[in-house]
């Protein structure tokens, strides 16, 4: 189990982690709580059904990583489709960023009711919901690291392997391709 997680039953998945790999986890997920920035809480009160209409920003982040983690729904060739992609993201992206908070909260959640931590680490068990949660961070954690990274679809992942331990970019690089190997392994959990 070490390194990678395993299917339990009833749809959950358990993985094996020491505490450098809880504490870089915890960070990370923290990190990405910080990128994504806090919610707009409704005014007390509000009717939910008037929530569900509440208008969110109409332009993209001028962040790289949050321009990545919230696209625009339409390639941006001309002024029509630039305001279709306005109006989309006027009416998703606060419940994207919502549902991408929700997902972070569960990562240190689950990490910070880890209890037990010994030499061996601690064997992290999630429920299929929790699970769900944790693809969601993994995935949102890849996309901005990579974006950090300037990696793009091009790239060959082997010139990410062979970065000599004196770039600056090594620990990220680490990182990034230790999340996708447990990115992979909770999607080989939750496939039937």
């Amino acid at each position: 189990m070490s390194g990678h997680f395993e299917a339990l039953p009833g749809g959950g998945a358990a993985v094996l982690l020491d505490e450098v790999e809880i504490s870089i986890l915890r960070s990370l997920a923290v990190q990405l709580l910080e990128l994504i920035g806090p919610g707009d809480e409704p005014p007390k009160g509000e009717d939910p059904l008037a929530a569900l209409f509440r208008e969110g920003p109409s332009e993209p982040p001028a962040d790289p990583a949050l321009a990545r983690l919230f696209p625009n729904a339409y390639a941006d060739d001309d002024e029509e489709l630039r305001e279709k992609s306005a109006e989309f993201r006027r009416f998703t992206e606060n419940d994207l960023r919502a549902r991408k908070r929700q997902d972070a909260l569960a990562v240190v959640r689950n990490l910070d009711a880890l209890t037990a931590v010994g030499e061996g680490g601690a064997v992290l068990k999630l429920t299929a919901d929790d699970s769900r949660h944790w693809l969601g961070a993994l995935n949102d954690l890849r996309l901005t690291i990579g974006t950090r990274l300037e990696v793009t679809d091009e790239d060959e992942s082997d010139d990410l392997y062979r970065l000599p331990d004196s770039d600056p970019r090594k620990p990220m690089v680490m990182a990034y391709l230790w999340l996708g190997a447990l990115q992979e392994t909770l999607v080989e959990t939750l496939m039937p």
